[in-house]
């Protein structure tokens, strides 16, 4: 963790909102945390993290015309090491689940207590992503709702793909067992990863151990 108080940058519509988060978190953890920085349009995210060169970003998911999760996505892109912690005025599943998966290291509702605030920022930059344990427990529910009956809609091929990945083996690795190139089983995977509706390989090992597609010496039969 570097020297010196953390810095945050704040992008939210609601001028005001922001103006009062900056206040609170200076008046609770001013030694802790500097806001240096607020933008009202997810566009000029990027630029600000870029020129206060903050190591916090606070994005709320609604910033139209462009989207915290756009504006998320291309915050992560430019600047991998800043974490951010996504904001949102609604409880929608869906939304969650899109900012994470766009790179948000944190979701919190606006309507949790302001005052809870700073140790989840405490554990963002301690390298800890930050869930209400309700919400955890609702997108675990909706995942396990979306693996029923998904194997089953899978071809053999998919199926034996989603094995060889799940295992952690690499491109080339896979494609050897599958008989094709590895161009070709770049191709397959990233079509795999689409049907499975996940982000990277990592979500879609977590989830074949759902759909116990691995159990068993030789997977799922």
């Amino acid at each position: 963790m570097p020297d010196g108080p953390h810095v945050v940058v704040i992008v939210d519509d609601h001028a005001l909102f922001a103006q009062g988060l900056a206040l609170l978190l200076e008046s609770r953890a001013g030694e802790t945390f500097q806001v240096a920085g607020f933008a009202t349009a997810g566009e000029d995210a990027v630029a600000l993290v870029g020129k206060h060169r903050a190591g916090i970003a606070i994005i709320d998911l609604a910033l139209p015309p462009l989207g915290g999760v756009e504006t998320i996505r291309r915050v992560k892109a430019a600047y991998p090491c800043t974490r951010v912690l996504a904001l949102s005025g609604t409880e929608d599943l869906s939304l969650a689940a899109a900012a994470l998966r766009a790179g948000a290291d944190g979701y919190l509702a606006k309507s949790a207590d302001p005052e809870v605030l700073v140790a989840p920022l405490l554990a963002l930059v301690a390298g800890v992503r930050v869930v209400r344990a309700e919400l955890l427990d609702a997108l675990l529910a909706a995942a396990d709702r979306t693996a029923d009956g998904l194997v089953d809609r899978l071809g053999p091929r998919d199926i034996e793909l989603w094995t060889l990945l799940a295992r952690g083996l690499e491109t080339a690795e896979i494609a050897r067992p599958m008989l094709v190139s590895e161009r070709t089983a770049k191709r397959m995977i990233a079509s795999l990863l689409h049907k499975l509706g996940v982000a990277n390989r990592i979500e879609a090992a977590a989830l074949a151990g759902r759909c116990g597609l691995l159990d068993g010496p030789d997977g799922l039969r």
